[in-house]
């Protein structure tokens, strides 16, 4: 058989229409009349039996049996050859679409590697973000607890300061008394000052040594009362720098699960992919079949050819004619 579906016709054809525009048909020729197609041998071959038919000819004409036979032979050696060139492009197609869904196939078999390998780390992202949530929720608990006993030493403070403040408060108050009790004692001993002068100077001395201890006492305890001030202001500092990184942590959180929402997103994706492939398979398996099919169509066609070219030979021969064996039928025998 004739490569790139080149037979016996097809060559003759092309010899004839060289020999109608006066060219020579030779083997170059006809290749360039056939489109640059098929073999230099097997057209070599062709025009060979094809010279060799028409010296046959040009020495005995023959009748219209033996034309009718012949005819009958070509008719049927080109429907075979054609028929075989058609299973031929059949079966190479269907070669072509097996190896393309192979091709499809093994993809798809990597895709859901590569998916499975992609849900294997998000599962293990998954359990991270657990584990990392569950230390926040930790470090958020235990910044909760420091809160509270900031807030409760901020109170206690509060309260020092507060009865720190009525001490002072009543040391005012005591100064004033002081105050009111010297005047009074000033205008009750005016009569007798002369006579208590010495006296009265050594209790105005001790009062003022008295006062000033006072005075320094406020001094101190409005120092502390600054640093108490200055520890509550530092405390409720990282008590909010401490909030701040707990609502980080908690945009993390978020963040994270987010993530993984849309991982398991990608993952149906991904499953409903492998299940329209695995769909186009099936239907390239359906189609397979539907060309075996047709292949034994066309075998059984070209069997029934071949029994109505036997029946025709047989006809032939009850009319008393025996026609010649073709090269086909001889390689057929």
């Amino acid at each position: 058989m004739a490569r790139g579906g080149i037979n016996k016709a097809v060559v003759q054809k092309a010899r004839t229409a060289l020999l109608a525009r006066g060219e020579h048909p030779s083997i170059d020729a006809v290749r360039i009349e056939l489109g640059n197609t098929g073999s230099k041998t097997t057209i070599h071959r062709y025009l060979k039996e094809l010279e060799a038919t028409e010296l046959a000819r040009g020495k005995a004409p023959l009748g219209l049996s033996e034309q009718l036979a012949n005819l009958v032979n070509q008719l049927a050696e080109q429907m075979q050859e054609e028929a075989q060139a058609s299973v031929a492009e059949e079966r190479a197609a269907l070669a072509r679409e097996r190896l393309e869904h192979q091709s499809r196939l093994l993809q798809a078999q990597e895709n859901i590697r590569q998916l499975v390998v992609q849900n294997t780390d998000l599962a293990e992202q998954l359990q991270a973000s657990q584990e990392a949530l569950q230390q926040e929720r930790l470090q958020r608990q235990n910044a909760e607890v420091d809160n509270a006993r900031l807030l409760q030493m901020q109170a206690d403070q509060e309260l020092r300061i507060g009865e720190r403040d009525e001490q002072i408060r009543l040391l005012e108050g005591n100064h004033q008394h002081a105050r009111d009790a010297l005047e009074h004692f000033r205008q009750a001993s005016k009569e007798q000052r002369e006579q208590e002068q010495r006296r009265h100077e050594a209790q105005v001395q001790q009062m003022q040594i008295e006062l000033r201890t006072l005075q320094q006492s406020l001094v101190v305890r409005q120092d502390e009362i600054t640093q108490l001030h200055r520890d509550n202001a530092r405390l409720l500092a990282e008590a909010q720098q401490q909030r701040k990184e707990w609502m980080t942590q908690q945009r993390q959180l978020e963040e994270r699960e987010r993530t993984l929402a849309d991982s398991q997103q990608v993952l149906v994706r991904a499953e409903q992919d492998n299940g329209v492939l695995q769909e186009r398979c099936n239907a390239l398996r359906a189609e397979a079949n539907r060309l075996g099919e047709k292949l034994t169509a066309q075998e059984q066609h070209v069997r029934g050819l071949l029994e109505r070219l036997a029946e025709a030979n047989t006809q032939l021969k009850s009319v008393g004619h025996v026609p010649p064996k073709h090269e086909g039928e001889a390689s057929q025998s």
